[in-house]
């Protein structure tokens, strides 16, 4: 089908030098369509923002404005694309009840899952092999239960609950899938070792950005994307977070959205853990199994609970092998953990690698070991 020229109005719009979203929503407040405002006089804008805008907003779009319109149509017009306005029908509604809604959205894939009921599922990129397995069997289990899951497709936590839902949509189609918001243009994939991901996502899922074709990976821009992942959300479960992290941007952002913020706690000796323990001092839910976050957004899923198998894969299972045991649950190093469990060196270390090798422990820096799962 032929690009919508009031399409191409949003996109001027959004392109005008000095329009940012909030200038774009005064003047669709006060004129209507872009159309409409393109078609105003000056003396008319001037009453709503600065002669500058005003200027730019009367003076024909550049050269390379004009070919971002054209290959914006271009982008469109393909096979499960979709440009969505503030005026769509098919906008998010969750979105327009944020204080900072994005005027358009670029998004590919399945967008009706855009309005559906989902579950924000955040932490960090350098996330330890536990955080990750909470965030896929987090976002496995809450899938199953019917919601889909917002991230934003960095590496570690994101990455790992979006391949939790996409092995649960697979496996049952017509459970909840996943929904990836990017920091960049929506025709560039970042960080490119998800490439594969991304086109898992976008077959089985949806990717959405506010960005243009063909912006970079901006570090200004994942802050501010970070308001969509939660305002798509009706809460936004963070995994992993050190206490100055992006995910913790989130999570305020979620709360200042009237949004539930749950987080998972951790060792108090992880750095890892200290953003989620601030949280839950804040306020906070603290989760131990999916079933206390279906539980408290069960009015938004019509179901109370999680089927006890679904529960089972989150709960903690007591191993046989005796050395688990000994661990505990917080790390330790070869040394205290040689005495507690009477083993000498040479055996600690063998078994030790075995219990890496199955998944079931891990090395962190300083040559100490947890226990996973």
């Amino acid at each position: 089908m032929a690009f919508d020229h009031g399409l191409a109005a949003w996109v001027r719009l959004e392109q005008t030098a000095g329009v940012g979203s909030e200038t774009a929503r005064k003047l669709l407040a006060a004129f209507g369509l872009p159309d409409n405002i393109f078609a105003a006089n000056i003396t008319a804008l001037r009453g709503v923002v600065s002669e500058r805008i005003a200027l730019a907003l009367t003076t024909a779009p550049s050269p390379e404005t004009q070919a971002l319109m054209a290959r914006t149509e271009e982008w469109a017009n393909l096979a499960g694309n979709r440009l969505l306005t503030l005026a769509d029908v098919d906008y998010p509604p969750l979105l327009l009840e944020i204080p900072d809604p994005p005027i358009l959205l670029y998004a590919k894939g399945h967008v009706a899952l855009l309005s559906a009921t989902s579950l924000a599922i955040v932490g960090s990129r350098n996330a330890t092999a536990q955080g990750i397995a909470n965030a896929g069997k987090f976002a496995e289990t809450v899938s199953q239960a019917g919601l889909h899951t917002v991230s934003g497709m960095a590496l570690g936590i994101d990455t790992a609950a979006h391949e939790g839902s996409l092995r649960n949509f697979k496996a049952q189609a017509g459970t909840g899938s996943t929904i990836a918001v990017i920091g960049t243009g929506i025709d560039i994939v970042y960080p490119a070792r998800n490439r594969d991901l991304a086109h898992q996502i976008a077959a089985d899922g949806c990717i959405v950005s506010e960005y243009p074709l063909g912006m970079p990976a901006i570090p200004a821009n994942f802050p501010r994307r970070n308001r969509i992942i939660s305002g798509l959300a009706r809460g936004t479960l963070v995994v992993e977070a050190a206490a100055k992290s992006g995910s913790l941007i989130t999570a305020r952002m979620a709360a200042e959205q009237g949004r539930e913020v749950f987080a998972i706690p951790g060792s108090i000796h992880s750095p890892l853990a200290k953003g989620c323990h601030q949280l839950i001092k804040q306020g906070a839910k603290l989760v131990e199994s999916a079933e206390d976050i279906l539980e408290e957004l069960a009015n938004f899923t019509g179901r109370h609970r999680v089927s006890a198998s679904a529960v089972n894969k989150l709960t903690r299972r007591e191993n046989d092998h005796p050395l688990l045991a000994s661990m505990g649950f917080d790390p330790i190093d070869a040394d205290t953990l040689s005495i507690v469990s009477g083993l000498d060196a040479a055996s600690l270390s063998a078994q030790l690698l075995g219990l890496e090798l199955e998944g079931a422990v891990e090395m962190l820096p300083g040559g100490v070991y947890r226990r996973i799962g």
